[in-house]
């Protein structure tokens, strides 16, 4: 066990350019995208610096964030907390280090894809991640039996809240498991029970989330994941409105340097629990595609172009001051870490 705390920096920078072929007017794309939402312009995704101790006993992280991504993602906070990525403390609970207490604000235990977009297969992310939380505020209780196995257990403060909604007096709760017997292999399985609503509306939540990560000989990696939700209709009701989403993802690195990844995705969300459709239709019902393209010239910097194209059983998609069953958009993006 070191004596001494390791300190570590990194910084990380996603620039991007999108050509959303509606030519939506609003500032952003499409308003249930919180990545590379911007339309015809360069811009910021994401810009960050994080500062990180580890030790035996102890650890911590913080991490401040610019960009479109934290005014898109965070908007529901208040203004100081819009800019605040990461900033949490942990510490072993147990001699054995197999036993750890987390809290503050810290990543979602939700889904396969981060935020910083270079850990990711493709450059966009599905609908599944970008409608499920990518942060939580909270505690969370990790046990580690064995190298193999990972099963944690939360209590935070809603559905990707820093603060509680107004008027809400319930915390929200969630689970983890994940096994992961070697490097070509992890299957997760993840929950949330909680509510997004004051106290006087509540409407109780229930979600899991499922994948599997699979390495198929040293070039190939696979993903399948599973959401699914369902939701009081009302306060006290026994009647549940459903929302589901299934996603594959594969992607085969040809080189050091390149590397090619596709995705086929659904989501449906008939009762609009999660996803708002645009005004004159009713739920949001949507099938995609997408296929990269990397170029990774050196270790720390990605760039990557994609298309992707998106069909919904009704006007979905923002189209001008309209709406539209489709949309087709192509993404480009040069990321940088740094890491020292």
């Amino acid at each position: 066990m070191s004596a001494n705390p390791e300190v570590h920096f990194d910084g990380f920078a996603d620039i991007f350019y999108a050509y959303d072929f509606n030519k939506p007017t609003a500032s952003y794309r499409q308003p249930f995208l919180y990545n590379h939402n911007r339309h015809n312009e360069f811009n910021l995704n994401l810009g960050l610096l994080r500062a990180s101790v580890e030790h035996g006993r102890y650890r911590g992280a913080l991490a401040l964030q610019a960009g479109t991504y934290a005014s898109d993602n965070y908007a529901a906070e208040e203004e100081v907390l819009r800019h605040v990525f990461e900033a949490n403390a942990g510490i072993a609970l147990d001699r054995q280090t197999k036993v750890w207490l987390d809290a503050g604000i810290m990543g979602s235990h939700i889904g396969f894809e981060s935020a910083l977009s270079a850990d990711n297969l493709t450059l966009s992310r599905s609908l599944l991640a970008e409608n499920s939380p990518y942060y939580l505020s909270g505690a969370k209780l990790a046990y580690t039996p064995t190298p193999n196995w990972t099963l944690a257990a939360l209590v935070v403060n809603g559905w990707q809240r820093i603060r509680r909604v107004p008027g809400n007096s319930l915390p929200s709760f969630g689970t983890q498991v994940n096994y992961a017997p070697h490097d070509n292999l992890a299957l997760n399985w993840s929950t949330f029970i909680g509510t997004d609503d004051p106290d006087a509306t509540r409407r109780m939540r229930y979600f899991n989330n499922l994948y599997g990560q699979f390495g198929i000989g040293e070039r190939t990696t696979l993903i399948a994941g599973f959401d699914i939700g369902i939701q009081q209709q009302s306060k006290g009701s026994s009647r549940y409105h459903t929302w589901y989403s299934p996603v594959l993802i594969a992607r085969y690195k040809m080189h050091d340097m390149w590397a090619l990844a596709a995705r086929a995705e659904h989501y449906s969300d008939k009762h609009e629990v999660i996803i708002t459709a645009p005004v004159g239709t009713t739920g949001f019902r949507a099938t995609g595609f997408s296929a990269n393209a990397d170029y990774s010239p050196q270790p720390g910097v990605i760039c990557r172009l994609e298309a992707r194209w998106l069909k919904g059983q009704h006007n979905n998609f923002e189209k001008g001051t309209a709406a539209t069953a489709s949309n087709l958009t192509l993404l480009s993006s040069i990321a940088l870490r740094l890491s020292r």
